[in-house]
């Protein structure tokens, strides 16, 4: 039987790692730092996945320069103290080294930049059934979710992966409509972040990680 799909790439925040009690943590931090009202809960949520210097710019209404120092306030606290304060979801590392003993090629694809993807990848002992690791730039010039998935695709490839038939899991919005930027289908990890409307456009929805194996491996 051909398989629907020949890589596949992954989100990280919401759909390998329940990262938010240390995304909220940073940021309640960061914003007290440097003097910004902390949003409540629910809007903070919505923080976690998309690319963090767009929210400072859209949803906090932050210039240029205010929007660079609060990143630069952020990552100190994220990296030393947020990064691990997260969770592999159940049943993610069965998926992915399954996924990867029946040989197909696996990608991230997150808006967190490499460097703490990569360190929390590590920490969960999951680097080894990922191909590659990609995510945005640390400079976060690539940062959209459009270009992450570019440069996911375009890395495989370089591998001399087959990248014809790509899907992205995922559990937001922002997932789902930056990887239709290059017709890739998105499957929507409803055991993320995002809410049942975010799942709009997807091709499936895997309600836990283990849900996936029968999607990706009929």
């Amino acid at each position: 039987m051909t398989r629907p799909f020949t890589a596949i790439l992954f989100d990280l925040d919401g759909t390998i790692s329940d990262s938010a009690p240390g995304i909220l943590e940073s940021m309640t931090h960061t914003f007290t730092t440097v003097g910004v009202p902390v949003p409540d809960h629910a809007t903070l949520m919505s923080f976690v996945g998309p690319p963090i210097l767009d929210t400072f710019h859209d949803a906090m209404g932050m210039d240029t320069a205010q929007a660079e120092h609060t990143l630069a306030v952020y990552r100190e606290h994220y990296l030393s103290h947020g990064a691990l304060d997260s969770a592999m979801f159940p049943g993610i590392d069965v998926v992915l080294h399954t996924l990867h003993e029946a040989g197909l090629p696996i990608s991230t694809a997150t808006s967190k930049p490499e460097t703490p993807a990569t360190y929390i990848l590590e920490h969960y002992g999951l680097t080894g059934d990922i191909d590659i690791i990609t995510g945005a730039s640390d400079d976060e010039v690539r940062s959209s979710k459009a270009d992450v998935v570019a440069e996911a695709l375009r890395r495989l490839d370089a591998r001399g992966f087959d990248v014809s038939r790509p899907v992205l899991i995922g559990d937001r919005k922002h997932d789902v409509e930056g990887a239709a930027v290059h017709g890739v289908p998105t499957i929507f990890a409803a055991w993320g972040y995002g809410s049942p409307a975010e799942a709009e456009g997807t091709v499936a929805q895997a309600a836990t990680p283990l849900d996936l194996l029968p999607i990706l491996l009929p």
